[in-house]
């Protein structure tokens, strides 16, 4: 396994981070467990959740699962960073959700009690929330850290002015402020580079893609149901727009000698500013074969095709003046 530090911070962690919201409705406890072991076995030391994951199992069903691995003991919770997320409301009851102080508050105790720990390593806003204001989200997180209950802030699904405009308001205060963006990125869906990967370049926070493979898209889709598999309407409709590109994506990879999921996930591992992509594994076989990326080496000239393929954008403003 390959580590980084996770943008500015002194934190290192694995450039695979292990998503978790399968855990609950997809994957059930045990065999949850079982991917939990293997991502240690395998070197997998980052490990992301959100207090809203479980959906119909649940809220906080995913967190629930992941305390009750942690609590098995032998050092399962030293060896890992985790990661969890305050913004969705649990209800329609005012302030069950967003970010005011009150909020962060509440549902850092709850994730805690929840995660059967006593402090969250990374704990990310999951959206802006544009009626509370900078000032307070920092108060919260500054008496969270004081308190022990996290190490680090971050945020999820910023735009880039909010990124900015957050790290100015943490430094008049003296705070450290965001250590890493979770946000949309892939090789089909690129318009994180016009400013999101810049600024996180920029300010020193890691960059932790969601959604490396566009839901499928470039796991070898065509492949597949060539083989008779059945994608979902999603998948399917994703494909009927892009298929063109991904047909030639997926020849690509055959010329190269690669899967094709190992591709999308080695090429953002190349992309500046990036810490590691999300994966997000219904089994243990599937987070074994994504950590074959990490030996998949893309030289120039498949950079190059890839962007043929896949055109992204210039950093802004040059990608819509000069």
């Amino acid at each position: 396994m390959q580590y980084v530090n996770l943008g500015r911070s002194g934190l290192s962690v694995s450039r695979l981070c292990l998503g978790t919201m399968n855990f609950g409705p997809v994957t059930e406890e045990a065999a949850s467990f079982a991917i939990m072991d293997r991502a240690h076995d395998l070197g997998i030391n980052f490990f992301d959740t959100a207090d809203t994951y479980g959906w119909q199992a649940g809220w906080g069903r995913t967190e629930e699962i992941i305390g009750d691995w942690f609590a098995q003991g032998g050092g399962r919770r030293e060896k890992t960073v985790v990661a969890t997320k305050v913004y969705q409301p649990e209800s329609e009851w005012p302030n069950d959700g967003r970010l005011s102080a009150r909020r962060i508050r509440l549902a850092c105790d709850a994730s805690l009690k929840r995660l059967q720990t006593d402090h969250i390593d990374i704990y990310q806003a999951h959206h802006i929330d544009r009626d509370t204001p900078f000032e307070e989200f920092w108060e919260a997180m500054e008496v969270l850290r004081q308190q022990g209950k996290i190490l680090y802030a971050a945020s999820s699904n910023f735009a880039g002015w909010h990124i900015a405009k957050a790290q100015e308001r943490a430094e008049r205060r003296g705070f450290f402020g965001l250590v890493s963006e979770q946000t949309h990125y892939n090789l089909v869906h690129r318009k994180a580079e016009l400013e999101v990967l810049p600024v996180c370049e920029d300010y020193g926070l890691g960059v932790i893609p969601w959604s490396p493979l566009a839901g499928g898209l470039l796991s070898g889709v065509l492949r597949k149901t060539d083989k008779g598999r059945t994608a979902n309407e999603r998948v399917t409709t994703e494909l009927d727009k892009h298929r063109e590109k991904i047909e030639r994506y997926e020849a690509f990879c055959d010329e190269i000698g690669h899967e094709p999921a190992h591709v999308a996930l080695a090429w953002l591992l190349k992309q500046p500013a990036v810490t590691g992509p999300i994966v997000g594994p219904r089994t243990e076989e599937q987070l074994t074969d994504s950590v074959k990326a990490l030996s998949v080496e893309l030289n120039d000239k498949a950079l190059a095709r890839l962007d043929e393929i896949f055109p992204g954008y210039r950093t802004a403003p040059e990608d819509w003046a000069w």
